[in-house]
């Protein structure tokens, strides 16, 4: 069995156990939510259940309220909560009678903010968290190093480093589902064949209805070849040969799932004839990298790659981040922008280990319409750190990740 590899979102949950009574994990099935709960040595202490149980399942339906006060005078963890959502009515009733920090810990693997009435029910009870899957620092066993976002962020400053090596094709494909990146199975395909059919066959039946499941099926393919382009809901479902309507409504049931997710547009700029659809990204590259199959192209999966790093990095460590990109309609575009308050980084993804004055033109531009950007940053598969002019670096993936 491969050895636990510390989270960097611990320490955030734990934090938030100690003020509030209820903290939701969610994610991607398989990202390592269970072994999380189950393994992390702050939450030893806590009673686990998980409805995967059938027995534990069939209690909570049968009678949630007693289910819970059975349960009264220990903190609770309940995995794959999603599947009984009468018990969060019964924790909401609980928390009302006794609102103690920590009482309850939960996860599941659909958003509970996007599935209609789950969100409201504990409103102002709970704090939710998104588990990605690995990031590069958490599969190279470096948590323990402050991120290099969370020191820039910080400091406003980008020390000169030296790194070693550049990220390989290989890290990229494999993305960051925990069995396939910390090689846990010898052949990735048979693997994402499985997680591709659980979902299809499981996971999108407990989400929704879906009548044409061969329909969706292709809805997915077609997505996973626009990861890390704008998304256009009317171009997509002219491909999929599906309404605009059905379309929409999928997309949504890909994103409750984690399967995908959308990131807004920057708009708080100068600048004219802003972009405003979001992107579609993948939420992990090696899923991506599956089903695009020969289709697959090299930068939008680094680039997926990246965006689920820094959403990993920024949500375990810099809780007030927002992450969206910006785009100038045939004019420039910025990969990501990181704001925190009113400060701002850009960052541009450069899958090879050399550049050019086209790479840099959207992040002068952005630079130039944004004062408040203390800088801007070309993230190349390259190793040195180098200043290019005032505010405009060029700084490795591999360190932009760490």
């Amino acid at each position: 069995m491969t050895q636990y590899h510390a989270r960097d979102l611990a320490s955030s949950v734990m934090a938030a156990l100690r003020d509030m009574p209820v903290a939701v994990i969610t994610g991607m099935r398989q990202t390592g939510k269970s072994t999380f709960l189950q393994t992390e040595e702050g939450f030893q202490s806590r009673r686990y259940v998980t409805f995967d149980d059938f027995a534990y399942l069939e209690a909570a339906k049968r009678d949630p309220e007693g289910f819970i006060e059975s349960e009264a005078d220990m903190d609770l963890t309940i995995d794959e909560a999603q599947k009984c959502p009468e018990i969060l009515t019964a924790i909401k009733r609980a928390v009302g009678r006794k609102r103690r920090p920590g009482r309850f810990l939960l996860s599941g693997s659909a958003n509970f903010g996007l599935i209609k009435g789950l969100s409201e029910t504990l409103a102002g009870r709970a704090v939710y968290f998104t588990m990605h899957p690995f990031s590069r620092r958490e599969a190279l066993e470096r948590t323990g190093e402050k991120p290099f976002l969370q020191g820039l962020l910080e400091t406003e400053q980008i020390p000169k480093y030296r790194i070693g090596s550049p990220l390989t094709p290989a890290e990229i494909k494999k993305g960051g589902m925990p069995s396939v990146c910390l090689g846990e199975v010898t052949n990735s395909d048979i693997w994402f064949k499985g997680y591709e059919q659980t979902y299809l066959e499981r996971d999108v039946r407990e989400l929704s209805q879906v009548g044409n499941i061969i329909a969706f099926r292709n809805l997915l393919r077609l997505a996973c070849l626009r990861t890390g382009s704008i998304l256009s809901v009317s171009e997509l479902a002219r491909d999929a040969k599906l309404n605009v309507a059905t379309t929409s409504r999928y997309l949504s049931l890909f994103e409750a799932s984690f399967i995908i997710y959308r990131l807004p547009p920057y708009l708080k700029n100068r600048a004219s004839r802003l972009i405003k659809s979001p992107k579609l990204y993948f939420g992990d590259s090696g899923l991506a990298d599956y089903l695009c199959g020969t289709e697959r192209v090299m930068n939008s999966l680094a680039e997926t790659y990246v965006a689920q790093n820094l959403m990993s990095i920024l949500d375990a460590h810099v809780g007030k981040a927002e992450l969206s990109f910006w785009n100038v309609q045939g004019r420039h575009e910025v990969d990501f922008v990181i704001e925190v308050g009113k400060r701002c980084v850009a960052v541009e993804v450069k899958n090879a280990a050399r550049w050019d004055g086209r790479d840099l033109s959207g992040l002068k531009a952005f630079l130039e319409t944004t004062p408040h950007c203390f800088a801007g940053i070309i993230a190349y598969n390259g190793t040195e750190t180098v200043r290019l002019e005032q505010r405009l670096w060029a700084v490795p993936l591999s360190l932009l990740l760490s």
